[in-house]
């Protein structure tokens, strides 16, 4: 199936990052946030991305234009009626994302394939409140989206090949190097990746070594191009809670079990970058 328009649902740094991703690669875009106000934030977002990228020489101005043009901001969900793809970048909550393909199962044409970009969530869970399931899957990106080229095409049980082939066009359409897997929380990267950014937590909690050592002994030692205090701050202090709460949940190792001191930052409101405060302090941009 050819794709030729795509919704994103979200209004965070991932759903912007899609939309400039799908825009530069000649697909139209709907960006829906449930405030035009904020749908016209994430429109002004990428008009400044794609500004530094032409101060820097990586896009031409008629590109920058043509992929400003195939982006249209709305906050009515109805607006993604004529979609054949749309990718729910939403808050990491089962509930709200079941509501929200329900919603979008009524809305969309019968041939759209509805897409999540949940980082650790059952797509099946989601796949089965719409009348399509077999035209649902998950499409995760990873942050940032127009830097990072992997994509994980998540395939639930109930996901036909020809959507799965569907998302991996699109995939790669957008320039992005796909992998497939199946439906189990975290997939690939996110279940290898948390237990160890939750053991550095508890190495610095037993006080083995300093948050700014851990970080250079990673960075220097495995050539990871940041530590684990960093990287965490950087995907969200909640945003990783609620990964490794939902690894524990499905798996029962004891690596997935949050450490305490991960959890009192979240209920301390430092969450990381976005907060401005984490691990590490951030000043206001």
């Amino acid at each position: 199936m050819a794709i030729k328009r795509v919704g994103i649902v979200g209004s965070g740094i991932m759903g912007s990052g899609i939309a400039e991703v799908a825009a530069k690669s000649g697909i139209e875009v709907v960006l829906r946030s449930r405030q035009q106000s904020t749908a016209d934030a994430m429109v002004a977002g990428l008009e400044k991305s794609l500004a530094k990228q032409v101060e820097k020489g990586k896009l031409s101005e008629d590109d920058r234009n043509s992929t400003l043009q195939r982006v249209r901001a709305v906050s009515d969900l109805n607006e993604l009626s004529e979609c054949d793809l749309v990718i729910e970048s939403i808050v990491e909550d089962l509930a709200a994302k079941k509501q929200l393909f329900n919603e979008l199962d009524r809305i969309c044409p019968d041939h759209a394939i509805l897409a999540t970009n949940t980082s650790t969530l059952a797509v099946v869970e989601m796949a089965m409140e719409t009348s399509r399931p077999d035209k649902v899957c998950g499409i995760h990106f990873f942050n940032p989206a127009p830097m990072m080229a992997l994509v994980e095409i998540i395939r639930s049980i109930t996901s036909s090949d020809e959507t799965i082939a569907a998302a991996r066009s699109f995939a790669e359409t957008c320039g992005k190097s796909p992998v497939e897997v199946a439906d189990r929380a975290g997939f690939i990267v996110n279940a290898l990746l948390f237990p160890y950014l939750n053991n550095a937590v508890r190495m610095l909690e037993s006080g083995v070594a300093s948050m700014d050592h851990i970080d250079a002994a990673m960075k220097n030692g495995c050539g990871f191009p940041m530590g684990p205090f960093a990287l965490l701050d950087l995907v969200g202090l909640d945003t990783s809670l609620a990964i490794l709460e939902a690894l524990y949940a499905e798996f029962k190792d004891p690596n997935y079990s949050p450490a305490p001191a991960l959890r009192r930052m979240v209920t301390a409101n430092r969450l990381g970058r976005k907060s401005g405060e984490g691990f590490y302090e951030y000043k206001p941009k």
